[in-house]
């Protein structure tokens, strides 16, 4: 998943159990229901023999798997350069806001389109509310806030860790997902990756610890608030679209809240910050939470997750191309080495294979 642009609810919802479903309308066939007439007259009638029904095909996308992912890889890799644009022209947190804006904008259009409704229940909306501050307020802000003084590069880097946190947590507050070798070793190897591309050997020189702690602490809001979505929302009824809505809309009114009193209204709006922003909410959080789940949907969440790997690489060479960030030669391979980690930490063990399916010695 996209832990850091999503982002969004997006890099919420794929960790909750069982796959999302393509719409909220119920299936008309029931099965059970061919006996309800029989139970009405005793007198036992011959019962036609049932044509077999064909199974619905999938509905056929324009685009294949692999060009959308990689549209999901580019867009989520450039959104650390749109907001080292962004905030040019506009505060951190006007960013934030913009950016939730145009994203839940895109999803409600989206649910409209497909005659979908928001939540009803006010327990749901409740549990939204907390999910909408760890998973979109926190943050993207803290994002927004740290490329004030770090390199986009390095941003995109830091959102890498997502999974690393995530395994951490994970093993206090999901008891039945149990650590293994491999996986806290990934764990290890991922903070060395880290330390390697903070440059640890040379005191820290030349980084902004401030800048790149606001942006590991942005990608450690990801899986706390993956972790609550998983207690509190797994198997909600309404569909992840309109769960996801209405999680950018309480995003929205809580950075309208928070924006005005920590900022001042800007005295012009530049064009291309306000064209940063509103690709980084349209596309960002809109556009690429209706990709990941169409790819979760159709190639199943292990494949679709493999874009986190993606997007740093993607990050790295958008800031060094189009914003000539410097680039030393610890941060790629220390991005590696927290890739190679992030990957173990997220291996599932092997099923042990019990003693009646193991092959039996042959005899000559």
């Amino acid at each position: 998943m996209c832990y850091g642009v999503a982002p969004p609810i997006v890099d919420t919802m794929s960790t909750t159990p069982g796959a999302p479903t393509a719409s909220a309308t119920p299936s008309t066939s029931r099965p059970g229901s061919a006996g309800t007439t029989a139970d009405l007259h005793p007198t036992p009638t011959p019962t036609p023999t049932p044509t077999p029904t064909p199974a619905a095909k999938p509905a056929r996308r324009a685009l294949g798997w692999p060009v959308r992912f990689a549209v999901l890889s580019l867009i989520w890799g450039f959104s650390f350069l749109f907001i080292k644009v962004g905030t040019q022209g506009f505060a951190p947190l006007q960013v934030t806001l913009g950016r939730v804006v145009f994203g839940a904008l895109v999803l409600l259009t989206t649910l409209a389109l497909r005659r979908e409704r928001l939540p009803r229940s006010g327990r749901t909306w409740g549990h939204l509310a907390v999910a909408a501050l760890f998973l979109n307020v926190l943050p993207f802000s803290l994002f927004a806030y740290s490329e004030l003084t770090i390199p986009s590069t390095l941003a995109g880097i830091c959102n890498a860790t997502s999974p690393l946190w995530g395994m951490a947590l994970s093993v206090v507050a999901l008891s039945e997902d149990r650590p293994t070798r491999r996986r806290v070793a990934g764990l290890g190897i991922g903070f060395l990756g880290v330390l390697t591309v903070l440059g640890a050997w040379q005191g820290f020189a030349g980084t902004d610890l401030t800048g790149t702690a606001m942006a590991l602490g942005a990608s450690l809001c990801y899986p706390i608030g993956w972790i609550y979505v998983r207690r509190t929302l797994a198997g909600s009824g309404p569909s992840h679209l309109a769960m996801s809505s209405a999680q950018l809309l309480l995003a929205g009114a809580q950075l309208a809240v928070l924006t005005p009193l920590f900022t001042t209204a800007p005295t012009s709006i530049p064009l291309l910050p306000l064209l940063a922003v509103f690709a980084l909410g349209a596309l960002g959080t809109g556009l690429a939470f209706l990709l990941q789940y169409g790819l979760v949907d159709e190639v199943g969440p292990t494949t679709a997750q493999m874009v986190t790997y993606f997007v740093p690489v993607i990050a790295t060479a958008a800031g060094v191309l189009l914003l000539h960030e410097q680039l030393s030669w610890n941060t790629p391979l220390g991005a590696l080495i927290i890739l190679a980690g992030a990957a173990l930490t997220q291996s599932k063990p092997r099923p042990r294979r019990s003693p009646s399916t193991r092959p039996h010695p042959t005899t000559d």
